[in-house]
């Protein structure tokens, strides 16, 4: 039998708990030198197993003004470019109240917000679900209860402001560590699964 899709948001955060500096959300270049690393770059290719990615507008946005260049591109780093080609191929489920024209190919709006698309995603095809860097998503599937997995780059940088992903009222939840791995620039790679009690 086919095990249940998995939702599995992943982001990447500052040692302060951000995941955009003061300058706003394109505020990110702390992040760059740690989304280059081997192990960064691995980390992309294993995404690339999912077969739907959840997207708020400005990674949209921002993703589509970047990746389908490097899908492209023959002098791309290898693994840079797979994860592009994935990105460009994969299903994209977009969240926007403003984006009318989805212009990138294999997207489309959401028909409700994130906890119901989990659920409908959930009863319909297989594979992982990932939410890519979108935060406002990521925070309403943990209001929900509806991440399964949450995978977070921690960098080593203070921020000292910038928005952040955990907010007060957040209601409560354990996880469990599946997952641990360093990488050359510092970071680390935090994978938790949410441990829910087991039905009688």
């Amino acid at each position: 039998m086919e095990s249940p899709r998995r939702i599995i948001g992943n982001i990447t955060l500052s040692l302060d708990g951000r995941t955009t500096g003061p300058g706003g959300p394109y505020d990110m270049g702390w992040i760059v030198p740690h989304s280059v690393s081997d192990e960064a770059r691995d980390a992309l290719v294993g995404m690339t197993k999912g077969t739907t990615a959840l997207l708020g507008r400005v990674n949209y946005e921002g993703f589509g003004s970047y990746w389908p260049a490097v899908a492209r591109d023959e002098t791309a780093e290898p693994r840079d470019r797979k994860f592009a080609q994935w990105m460009d191929d994969v299903e994209k489920v977009v969240f926007s109240t403003t984006l009318t024209e989805l212009s990138w190919k294999n997207s489309k709006h959401a028909e409700s917000g994130p906890a119901e698309t989990a659920q409908a995603l959930r009863r319909s095809g297989d594979g992982d679900v990932w939410v890519l860097n979108s935060q406002s998503i990521i925070r309403q599937l943990l209001e929900a209860d509806e991440l399964d997995r949450l995978v977070i780059d921690l960098a080593p940088e203070l921020i000292g402001a910038g928005d952040k992903l955990f907010r007060d009222g957040l209601p409560t939840s354990a996880w469990t560590l599946a997952e641990s791995a360093p990488s050359t620039s510092g970071a680390i790679r935090l994978a938790y699964d949410r441990k829910r009690e087991v039905a009688a």
